[in-house]
């Protein structure tokens, strides 16, 4: 940027010039006009003339020093404009960024709350289904999952045949049975069914349920001892010949086990 000419105006030195003009008029007043009057009226008129270019000089360097303000103001003044401009877009800015902080402030806040209440939701969830979700058993030594309704029906049972209360029981293993046909509960299941008939003297309907084991679950652990409750069923309707029949298939299918051994001791005493 080109800068203009700078003008300068230097005052002269109004007193010095006063007093040597005084000192130097004085004689020549005295003489041109004869007397002290016109020496001071010549010298009232000459302070006069220093007074009016003192104040001259001092006007003009009033419009020096306006000119020169005028003259960086103007050279200032676009500068000037565009650093405020620049200070009020960065503290739009600033303002800007802390709602933007607001917000994601809030957003953190509102985030963590659906986060916990989808935390707790869950949780009453997994507590509401826990008690519906199948659990490994062991019954007879053998392991099954069984859902929490099928072992409260096992549990009913089998407390109604503690309870001697065997009709009952025959009952509730009829309708464990039938409600889930394919649990892990449903031999051991028959097996007890078979024991409360056989405790109310119902024999038939005793073999008709060991019988329904031996064909479901040949395997079972409690198929030996239901072979051999058959057995003792045949024996209390008077049937030794299908009581040793039984006897005999026990003793082939099951030989090492205790029901096995049982049944041998029988057929020797039965000889």
């Amino acid at each position: 940027m080109k800068q203009r000419p700078r003008s300068t105006f230097v005052a002269p030195p109004l007193t010095a010039v006063a007093l040597i003009l005084a000192a130097w008029m004085q004689p020549a007043q005295a003489q041109l006009f004869g007397g002290d009057d016109e020496a001071r009226r010549a010298i009232i008129d000459l302070r006069a003339r220093v007074e009016n270019n003192r104040q001259a000089a001092e006007q003009a360097n009033e419009r020096l020093a306006r000119e020169i303000k005028e003259l960086v103001d103007n050279e200032l003044t676009p500068a000037r404009r565009g650093l405020l401009d620049l200070i009020n877009q960065m503290e739009a800015l600033r303002r800007e960024l802390a709602e933007v902080r607001g917000q994601n402030e809030r957003l953190a806040r509102d985030l963590a709350e659906l986060q916990r209440q989808q935390r707790d939701v869950l949780a009453a969830v997994d507590e509401r289904l826990r008690p519906l979700e199948p659990v490994t058993v062991k019954v007879d030594g053998v392991e099954f999952t069984a859902r929490p309704e099928e072992t409260q029906a096992f549990e009913a049972a089998m407390s109604a045949l503690r309870a001697s209360d065997f009709a009952r029981a025959a009952q509730l293993y009829e309708t464990l049975i039938a409600r889930f046909p394919n649990s892990g509960y449903v031999p051991v299941a028959l097996y007890w069914q078979g024991n409360a008939h056989y405790a109310a003297r119902n024999y038939q309907a005793a073999i008709a349920s060991y019988q329904r084991l031996i064909a479901k679950a040949p395997q079972h652990p409690r198929t030996p001892e239901a072979m051999l409750a058959i057995a003792n069923c045949h024996l209390e309707l008077k049937d030794a010949r299908a009581a040793r029949s039984v006897l005999q298939e026990l003793v082939k299918l099951h030989p090492e086990t205790e029901a096995g051994a049982t049944a041998r001791d029988r057929l020797a005493r039965m000889r």
